[in-house]
């Protein structure tokens, strides 16, 4: 009965919550913003989170790993329409919650929130492009790696705040060539970068 009720409560919190991000930057939401939205009090807030960040990252759990869940089909997933059928699935996740994603990649966001992901996507990619789950701290694929995540962090964020000037059949379009020449191939393993290193 006791888990009942708190799963309850945390999912009061998390709905309000979700409900003024689509409304509002969530730097501007507080604490009493969301006890107040959640019909409880602000000590009751305090019995499961820290604080607005705390409960912005439980309250997006669930949609934050179907966003990156598509990153390890990026570049071969047939049904999902070839190597930009993943991208087009991706762009399209962020727009169904555009308010919420906007608020939370955008320059008032949540810092803990866009490391998280962060963190999320590189280990995706490496594993996708590498097959590697726990490479070494040296491994030069990590680089690789970790620049498609940021890549494809600050599109999603610049097109957010463009208010999504793009569909996400374009924007699939537009970026997949940019993000095969950084070890995402055609087969889901990597491929040979367009700048190697070489001028031959």
């Amino acid at each position: 009965m006791v888990d009942r009720r708190v799963r309850r409560t945390q999912a009061a919190l998390q709905c309000a919550l979700i409900d003024l991000v689509e409304d509002r930057e969530l730097s501007q939401i507080s604490v009493a913003d969301v006890a107040e939205r959640a019909e409880v009090s602000r000590s009751t807030f305090y019995d499961h989170y820290r604080d607005v960040h705390e409960l912005a990252e439980a309250a997006c759990t669930e949609m934050l790993d179907e966003l990156i869940s598509l990153v390890s089909a990026i570049g071969g997933d047939p049904e999902r329409g070839g190597p930009t059928g993943s991208l087009e699935t991706f762009f399209a996740t962020l727009a169904k919650h555009a308010g919420l994603y906007k608020s939370l990649l955008g320059p008032q966001g949540s810092a803990r929130i866009i490391d998280h992901i962060r963190r999320r996507i590189t280990a995706e990619a490496l594993l996708t492009s590498t097959g590697k789950a726990t490479p070494t701290k040296d491994d030069p694929d990590n680089v690789h790696a970790a620049f498609v995540a940021g890549a494809l962090i600050g599109l999603a964020a610049d097109w957010l705040q463009r208010d999504c000037a793009h569909t996400p059949a374009e924007m699939a379009a537009l970026a997949w060539p940019l993000l095969s020449s950084c070890r995402f191939g055609a087969d889901g393993v990597r491929a040979t970068p367009v700048c190697d290193g070489s001028h031959t």
